[in-house]
């Protein structure tokens, strides 16, 4: 089990990101939901995740545009950012590097490999 973190889930499916969320606490992880950018930037703020996973098609201001404005905060710049999307073309995986995210990750994602990327990266 990697060390606990705390973690953000940004998706405007909840019902999938309180799952995750709800699986990562039975790990340890304090893990925290918000349903869109402007939420995700409000509870960053409050929260100061060490991982952020973001779906990249979200209503309003898209996963892009929230790895930006996650990158500006005074503790952007240390915070893992990994897309977790149903996106997966290459320009895709372009356009997340340069918005900023660490790492993409297409979903479905099986739970152990969000653990493992949580051991090995964050």
């Amino acid at each position: 089990m990697s060390k606990a973190k705390r973690v953000m889930l940004v998706d405007d499916n909840m019902d999938a990101a309180e799952s995750l969320a709800q699986l990562l606490a039975l790990s340890g992880h304090d893990a925290r939901t918000a349903g869109d950018g402007n939420q995700a930037l409000s509870l960053a703020r409050e929260f100061h995740p060490d991982v952020v996973f973001c779906d990249l098609g979200l209503p309003g201001m898209n996963g892009y545009e929230v790895a930006k404005e996650l990158r500006s905060l005074p503790f952007g710049r240390e915070m893992v950012l990994a897309a977790l999307t149903g996106y997966g073309q290459p320009s895709d995986r372009e356009k997340s590097a340069e918005a900023g995210f660490d790492a993409h990750l297409v979903k479905p994602v099986d739970p152990s490999v969000i653990e493992s990327f949580l051991d090995d990266y964050a």
